[in-house]
């Protein structure tokens, strides 16, 4: 049986993979504990999708489940307009996007695509600004990345010590919980 991956840790285990540990045993808590305004106003964002009332047209899919077996991932997309044949991955404010962001969306697009959904384009649609922001078709060496990231991800080793990264740890919203830093969460 294949262990798939969630599409949505992607972006966590590059920010920081200890962050899953954390994110496991404290979800079942009160988010209040941990969660800082960035992530409830992104909750908050997202539950449009979620609850499929972020669009009445018949076009679009919402929070449509998705997998690929070829990459042993599975998770949900935000939006799929099939008139279109766009993927669009909903965040509420995007600065900068990051590469575990990207992954994230190219690992959507590789689930869509073996499952057969026809995508001409891809984007991210940032909530706060009302902004699509394009992002280009992943190409076969992206492809190769993704992969060997997910190689990465299934070979790590919980026992070998991670990097403490202070700038990342602030603004972590485990950071206060943590066991490996002495950094005080931004929030």
């Amino acid at each position: 049986m294949t262990d798939y991956i969630s599409i949505s840790t992607l972006n966590d285990f590059i920010f920081c993979p200890y962050s899953i540990y954390l994110h496991n045993v404290y979800m079942e808590t009160d988010e209040g504990l941990y969660h800082a305004t960035p992530q409830t106003k992104g909750k908050l964002a997202h539950e449009p999708v979620d609850l499929k009332t972020s669009s009445n047209r018949s076009d679009d899919i919402l929070a449509l489940p998705v997998y690929s077996e070829q990459l042993g991932l599975m998770g949900k997309i935000d939006v799929y307009k099939r008139k279109e044949k766009k993927l669009i991955e909903r965040k509420y404010q995007l600065k900068q996007i990051y590469q575990g962001q990207l992954y994230q969306l190219w690992a959507q697009f590789y689930c869509m695509t073996e499952m057969g959904y026809e995508i001409d384009s891809i984007a991210f649609y940032e909530i706060s600004t009302n902004k699509m922001i394009p992002v280009a078709i992943p190409s076969d060496s992206d492809k190769q990345e993704l992969v060997n990231f997910i190689s990465s991800f299934k070979a790590f080793d919980p026992l070998i010590p991670i990097p403490v990264n202070p700038n990342k740890c602030r603004h972590c919203i485990y950071c206060n919980l943590c066991d490996k830093t002495e950094e005080e969460n931004v929030y």
